[in-house]
């Protein structure tokens, strides 16, 4: 089990933003929705490469900001995305992919029953400030 995706420990890395502006200066970010059911998928990155190769490839490319390259959402697990739609926020500097899962699932996390799960699958507990597992 890997504790920090699917442990109940609240971990968060507020010095994420600071990693990437270091490694990655060029670079902005991407809010990742389901075009159906309007879920949030993920947020990641996109230097202007990964945007071009998204477009003229019609799937959800980024740019790895840990591995310093063009990653395809998907291409390991095989829970890759159509992208149908790319939006731009008013000041131009983050985007929205609206996508749709090629074959229904989104996460490379699996529940218990072996299935794909939606990345957001944990909420955190006001009371206790754990994280509780919404699909196990």
């Amino acid at each position: 089990m890997k504790e920090l995706e699917e442990g109940t420990a609240l971990e968060l890395d507020f010095a994420k933003l600071a990693k990437v502006a270091a490694a990655c200066p060029h670079v902005i970010p991407v809010a990742v929705q389901h075009a159906d059911t309007r879920e949030v998928i993920l947020v990641a990155y996109v230097n202007e490469l990964a945007l071009n190769k998204a477009i003229t490839e019609r799937t959800a490319i980024f740019w790895s900001t840990s591995r310093n390259e063009l990653w395809e959402k998907g291409k390991t697990s095989g829970e890759t995305f159509e992208l149908l739609e790319v939006r731009v926020n008013c000041e131009q500097n983050s985007l929205l992919y609206l996508v749709r899962p090629r074959r229904g699932g989104i996460c490379h996390t699996r529940n218990q029953a072996g299935q794909p799960r939606n990345c957001f699958y944990r909420t955190l507990d006001f009371a206790t400030g754990q994280l509780l597992n919404l699909d196990p």
